[in-house]
Order: structure tokens, then sequence, then C-alpha cells
């Protein structure tokens, strides 16, 4: 596969970008709000659908059961908490979270992560669909149909056309006999798979997009006018694990490119995946890196739904731990979240280069319990989303841009 970009393209255009310092406008005050989560809460996800409601989930753990929940933010109040589904046999991870989406018509998909073996990363994807705007659900089915007992993760889910589209972290490629408590050995390879799914969450067309990838970082998914993108952490033979993209272009997948070589060789697997978003073909892809140890947080633009990028700019204080969102706010603008440390954190940047003043969104922690905070924007509004592990329960904010 061909995996990498012209590097020399890059620097010619960084050349010519290397003095702009002026800054975006800074944005308004972060807000506190209320939360529908009860106690004992964790694992949120936010999205904003086509007609710009939000919607948050999230996962409730009581003695030895689980259970995903959803609410809808309507007239700045969230709405009475729906469960999705519940269950005494779940995979409930800090960054292998739950997602929802919505098409904006009344039918939802959301997924959580079901146990296929006592080994302790054996998992299947369990989807869920509504079609009344999440009011009642339906059973769950799984969405790989491998049969292997092995580890499925890592999904992103959204709406594409009048259906929707799936990718996830496919490890039938890595199921052996006997000992599946590792992520990352020499019995196979994690995949990179993706879907197209109906309006009932049934898969229409399958296919591998990586047969070599990295174990467990997230997947993100973002359309472009040209058509669907997906980014992931990569893994070459030599362990560099840098970021990748695929396209949906006239029907078929392009071959995985490096979106920029940090050359990041590492052993294992950082958990820590990109995010995506686009506004036509405009695109930002957001993403943490740690080359010789330099934590880094980089923001990167395309103009033409992925087929080339601007040089990276890079967001973050020293102190970076990851765990990044973005949104574009407009195509030559994007706001990306991470964390700095145990503190969440949110910058303005524009494709030019220039940033604004980074916004303390709140103080949290950088244990693995705070999980990945999240972020979308409805309107001319942030809401922020995060797990707060002293209190045990989704905390939330918002920002006016």
């Amino acid at each position: 596969m061909t995996k990498l970009i012209n590097v020399l393209s890059l620097i010619i255009v960084f050349a010519s970008c290397a003095d702009k310092t002026t800054e975006t406008k800074t944005t308004g005050e972060v807000v506190s709000l209320s939360s529908p989560a009860a106690d004992s809460s964790a694992e949120p996800y936010l999205f904003t659908d086509a007609k710009g409601i939000v919607h948050l989930s999230w996962v409730q753990k009581k003695g030895k059961g689980s259970s995903l929940h959803f609410s809808t933010l309507a007239n700045d109040q969230w709405t009475a908490p729906v469960t999705i589904s519940t269950g005494k046999n779940w995979f409930v991870n800090w960054a292998d979270y739950p997602v929802i989406t919505s098409d904006a018509n009344g039918n939802m998909l959301a997924h959580f992560l079901e146990k296929s073996d006592t080994a302790k990363f054996t998992y299947d994807i369990k989807l869920v669909a509504s079609a009344d705007a999440g009011k009642t659900w339906g059973t769950p089915t799984t969405l790989h149909d491998d049969g292997k007992k092995a580890e499925h993760g890592f999904v992103s889910i959204t709406p594409y056309n009048d259906q929707f589209i799936a990718a996830w972290l496919d490890g039938r490629k890595t199921a052996m006999e006997g000992d599946h408590s590792k992520h990352e050995g020499h019995h196979g390879e994690m995949t990179l798979r993706g879907a197209f799914l109906d309006k009932k969450g049934t898969k229409t067309k399958e296919w591998e997009l990586d047969g070599r990838i990295c174990d467990c970082c997230q997947t993100t998914i973002a359309i472009t006018d040209n058509g669907p993108i997906i980014v992931y952490r990569d893994r070459s033979d030599e362990e560099i694990r840098d970021m990748s993209i695929v396209r949906f272009v006239n029907g078929e997948w392009t071959q995985p490119k490096t979106i920029f070589p940090d050359e990041w060789k590492i052993a294992g697997c950082p958990v820590n995946g990109p995010r995506a978003d686009a506004i036509g073909n405009n695109l930002a892809i957001a993403w943490f890196s740690m080359k010789e140890n330099k934590a880094q947080v980089k923001i990167i633009f395309s103009e033409d739904g992925g087929v080339t990028f601007k040089p990276p700019i890079q967001v973050d204080e020293g102190k970076a731990i990851g765990r990044v969102d973005v949104v574009m706010i407009d195509k030559e603008t994007a706001m990306l979240s991470w964390m700095e440390g145990s503190t969440i954190k949110a910058i303005k940047v524009n494709a030019d280069g220039s940033k604004g003043q980074p916004i303390v969104v709140a103080e949290s922690s950088d244990s693995r319990s705070s999980g990945f905070p999240q972020m979308t924007k409805a309107g001319d509004k942030l809401f922020f989303a995060w797990a707060d592990n002293k209190a045990k329960t989704i905390k939330l904010a918002s920002l006016t841009l």
C-alpha cells in the first residue's frame, strides 16, 4: 500500500505560511450545564444531527450490570434520559466508548460492546436502532459477522446520504486458540473495516480498508463533498504509527495514505486516536503524536476533501496527553480540544496557521477513568462533555462562539 505523501510539497507550503502571526478572535466564556446523567456514569459521546439537535450518550454501571442511555438538548434543557440497552456481559472501557448518531429524520443508531469470551479482549460490536427519534430501541444485532472470539471495537458511525457509514477495528485475524489477553502479538494483525448500513443498522456493503493498523486507537469519519473519509492510526512493519486516511471516491475506497509523516515509532498502541470534521471539501483532522518522547497535539487542513493537506499546526503547550476532538466552525476555521495534563483545553485554529488563545474548558484528571472529553457544535455554540471520575458522573459545558 502507498502510505506516503509528498513531503517536499508540504515543506514548500509550510515555508510560505511561516510568517503568519495573527491570532484568530478569542471566543466567549465557558458555562457549566446541568447533566442528565446519573451517578456511576462515564464514557460520554456527543453528536449533532443535520437539524442542529445535540444528542448525548453515556454508560451507567450498577453492580454487575451496565446500561447505555441518551438525552437530547431541547430548549437549552436536556430531555429525560432514555435507556437504549442494558446487559450484564458488556465490555466497558474508558477509551472504547459507545457512540450515537441520527439522520435527523427519526432514524438513530447506537452501539455498545459485549463480551464474546472469558478472555479480556474478546468482545463484539452490538448495534441498536431506533426509527422514532430514540423513543424506542430495537433488539441489538452484531455489526461484524466473522464469528471470531477476538477484539472488535473503536467504532465510528455517521449518516451518509440515505444510510449510515461505520468504521471499526477488527481483530478477526488476531484470533488464536488459547490466550486472547494481549492487544498485540505476532499471531495476526488488527485491521480496519468499513461498512454501509441501512436505517435499521443492517449492513449493505462491507470492506477491509487496511490490513495492518494500530490495535486500540479510535477511528473517525467525516463526510466531504467528494464522499466519506476515514482517519485512523496506522502501523507500519517498522512500528511507525502515524495517521492515515482512506477516501470513498467513485464507489471505491482509496489506498491508505499518511496525512503527515510524524514518524512516531512505538512498540505498543498509545490508545490515542484522531478526530476529523468537514464542511464541504474543507476538512480538519486533529491528532496526538509523541516522536522522541515529545508530546504534540496537531491539526491539519485540506481544501480538497483529503486529497492534499496543508502543513500541520501544533497547538499544545508542552504537557499534552492527547485525547483530541475537533469541529469545523466555518470553512477556514476549526475548534480543537485536547487534554494538557489534567486540564481540558480548546483553541480556535485557522487553516492559514493563525491561532487564538487556548481556553480552559475544565479541570479533570489525566487518569484513564477520566476518559476522552467530547465536543460538538450546534448553531453558535460549542458543547463539551467529560467524565468526572471523582463525582462518578458526566459533566457538561457550553461556549458561545
